[in-house]
C-alpha cells in the first residue's frame, strides 16, 4: 500500500457467511482493512465489518469464472494486500457416476481449485517483491483421506493442502508464509448448499465457525504451516488417516457422507 500509515489490508474470499465472514471479522478486529468477496450478496457482511471503522471493499463476483477472479483482483487498492484468506469453496453430494451432473463437478473444481490458484498467482508476486505477506488456504480434514459421495470436494481439498505446503516451501526465504486451515464439520451453510442435509456428517455435532476462524487467524499470524481447527475429533481423524490404508479411509469417510436416501 502506498500510505505507510494505513492499516494493513487483507483479502478474504467466500466472505458472505460462515468461516469466511468470521475470518474477515478476525482481520478487522485485529486492525486490518478488508476486501471481501462472494457470489452472494455482501450487504450485511459489509455493514457488520465496517461498523468499527474499518474500510471494507465488497465485491460480489463468481470466482468460478476467470473474469470473476480478475474483477476481484482489480478492486484491490494499489493491487497489493498484506494478507489473503483463500477460503471460497463449495461441495456437491452424491454418487459421482450416477447422481452428480458434470457441470456441478466442473464448477466445484473451478471455484475450489482454479480460483485459489488464480488469486494466489495474482497475490504472491507482489508479496515476494515486498518481502512480506501471509496467505491462508482453507483446506479441510477431508484433505487427508478419500471422500466418497463428495469425491471431487475431498479431492479439491487434497489439492489445496498439497498446493499450500508446496508453495510454502518455495517461499521459505522470502518473508511470505503460507498456512493451510483444516476445519472439520462446521456450523455453516455448507451442508445445505452441498445437498448433504441427510448425511451423518450434517447431523452430527459441528464446530463453531467463529472459533475455527480464530484458530486459523492465529496460525496465519504465527506463520504456521497448517492448523487442524475445531474439536479434538478433527485432529484424531487426521491422525487416523495416516495409519489406515486408503480403502479403510474411504469406507470410514463414506459412512459420514453417504446420502441416507440411497
Amino acid at each position: 500500500m502506498t500510505d505507510p500509515a494505513a492499516r494493513p489490508l487483507a483479502l478474504v474470499t467466500g466472505a458472505s457467511s460462515g468461516i469466511g465472514l468470521e475470518l474477515a471479522r478476525q482481520f478487522v478486529d485485529n486492525g486490518f482493512d478488508v476486501v471481501i468477496t462472494a457470489e452472494d450478496d455482501l450487504t450485511s457482511a459489509e455493514a457488520a465489518l465496517s461498523a468499527g471503522g474499518a474500510r471494507v471493499w465488497a465485491v460480489q463476483a463468481d470466482l468460478s469464472t476467470f473474469d470473476g477472479v480478475e474483477r476481484v483482483w482489480s478492486a484491490v487498492p494499489d493491487g497489493a494486500v498484506d494478507a489473503v484468506a483463500l477460503n471460497a469453496g463449495v461441495g456437491v453430494n452424491g454418487d459421482f457416476a450416477r447422481d452428480i451432473p458434470l457441470e456441478d463437478d466442473l464448477r466445484l473444481i473451478a471455484l475450489n481449485v482454479t480460483s485459489t490458484v488464480h488469486l494466489a498467482k495474482r497475490v504472491l508476486p507482489g508479496m515476494v517483491g515486498r518481502g512480506s505477506g501471509k496467505v491462508l488456504v482453507t483446506s479441510s480434514v477431508a484433505a487427508s483421506m478419500p471422500g466418497p459421495y463428495y469425491a471431487t470436494y475431498a479431492a479439491s481439498k487434497a489439492f489445496l493442502q498439497s498446493f499450500a505446503q508446496a508453495i510454502r516451501h518455495e517461499l521459505k526465504d522470502t518473508g511470505v508464509t503460507v498456512t493451510a486451515l483444516q476445519p472439520g464439520p462446521t456450523d455453516t451453510q455448507f451442508f445445505d448448499r452441498a445437498g448433504m442435509e441427510d448425511t451423518v456428517a450434517a447431523n452430527s455435532s459441528k464446530d463453531d465457525a467463529a472459533e475455527v476462524a480464530r484458530e486459523g487467524f492465529a496460525a496465519l499470524m504465527a506463520g504456521k504451516d497448517h492448523v487442524v481447527a475445531g474439536s479434538i475429533k478433527n485432529t484424531a481423524q487426521v491422525a487416523s488417516a495416516r495409519v489406515l490404508p486408503e480403502t479403510g479411509q474411504a469406507a470410514a469417510h463414506a459412512a459420514q457422507t453417504k446420502p441416507r436416501t440411497d
